[in-house]
């Protein structure tokens, strides 16, 4: 997996974010890992679900366009939940509670990747 840098729309830099663009790195997203740090996150790219099945934490979901366009915001998506946006192109998640950190919320754009 690559690992990128990202901006939000105030220009913070967060990451590393590792970006999942293979079968099974997509499939397999945070599940069977340890919880993200603060500035951490995962990038599914061709992806416009996701679910919490199986995982023991909660994340923020943040669905984008193909221009890096913020689609939807879930914050703290508990385990054994769905979250979907139809549109969406990719799905960052991120540690819960880091989504209102940045202020990510749709209308805005993350750039850096």
């Amino acid at each position: 997996m690559r690992i990128v840098s990202l901006r939000s729309p105030q220009a913070q830099p967060f990451g590393p974010v590792r970006v999942a663009e293979r079968g099974w790195d997509r499939t397999r997203g945070l599940l069977g890992r340890p919880r993200l740090a603060a500035s951490e996150g995962l990038l599914i790219m061709r992806c416009s679900s996701v679910h919490t099945v199986g995982m023991r934490y909660p994340i923020d979901v943040v669905f984008l366009d193909r221009h890096g366009g913020i689609a939807r915001v879930v914050e703290s998506l508990r385990p054994m939940r769905m979250a979907m946006c139809l549109g969406a192109a990719s799905v960052l998640e991120l540690a819960a509670g880091q989504a209102r950190r940045l202020a990510l919320r749709p209308g805005l754009k993350l750039s850096g990747w």
